[in-house]
């Protein structure tokens, strides 16, 4: 199970960490997140974890505003000092609500209740998909095409990047075949597997398995170099820089 915890207090959060671990050895800490402003950019370049301990009050506003400016996939258990939120955190991913100072127990109890919503979800057909696209989202996996006067299937796992220019988007499958397609790349994140593809800026949606390496460029921002050619360097932004890295590893 990868967690990302959102608390501005770094005691906290290592404490909180700590516990954790303690209680699900087997579980992976993959961000620790301090501010609104972080936690805005980490989800909007779609990296989506199993489940999100999150406290209310952030160093730079309170946490509800992340939902407002972005999509956040993942179930959350608040962990927060204040009891007035409760009411809004279950109208945004919340399936707990643990006052501070927590404890072992309330934590147990927070990761008892995902594991009853999990089996729950395994039996109802219905909902289990859509505890799957909570918990393990496997996205698309295939795109109807036109080319040539013909229509074709392009799988998902053949693609190797999305792009557009002048409005226009295209497939690029990893053989260099290009498909113009009329969804939008924001269309396009919300129907792909994060875990899999990556928006590296706004003209190009990646997928991990076509990158053949990364270099370091100018005032801390990346260059992508994929398997395929491309019109252009593949550039992403120092806000971005340490997301994708992230994304990288986290396999």
């Amino acid at each position: 199970m990868n967690i990302v915890i959102i608390e501005d207090e770094i005691k906290t959060a290592k404490a909180l960490a700590k516990m954790i671990l303690s209680l699900q050895p087997s579980a992976q800490i993959t961000a620790t997140i301090q501010s609104v402003k972080t936690a805005v950019a980490y989800f909007s370049a779609q990296v989506s974890p199993d489940l999100i301990f999150m406290d209310v009050q952030l160093a730079d506003g309170n946490c509800f505003e992340i939902f407002k400016r972005t999509e956040v996939r993942a179930p959350v258990i608040f962990c927060t000092a204040f009891d007035e939120y409760a009411l809004d955190a279950f109208k945004a991913n919340g399936i707990d609500y643990i006052l501070k100072p927590f404890s072992a127990d309330s934590l147990q109890s927070a990761f008892e209740k995902v594991t009853l919503l999990q089996n729950f979800f395994q039996v109802n057909e219905h909902a289990s998909v859509q505890m799957n696209k909570l918990l393990d989202p496997v996205g698309k996996t295939g795109f109807l095409v036109f080319k040539n006067n013909k229509y074709s299937t392009i799988q998902t796992q053949d693609i190797a990047c999305f792009y557009i220019r002048d409005e226009i988007t295209t497939l690029v499958t990893a053989a260099g075949e290009e498909y113009g397609i009329s969804q939008s790349l924001e269309e396009l994140y919300k129907v792909l597997n994060p875990k899999q593809f990556f928006r590296i800026n706004r003209q190009y949606l990646i997928n991990y398995s076509a990158v053949k390496e990364v270099e370091h460029y100018f005032a801390r921002k990346l260059m992508v170099k994929l398997n395929i050619s491309t019109s252009g360097q593949l550039i992403i932004g120092k806000d971005k820089a340490t997301l994708f890295l992230n994304w990288l590893d986290n396999r």
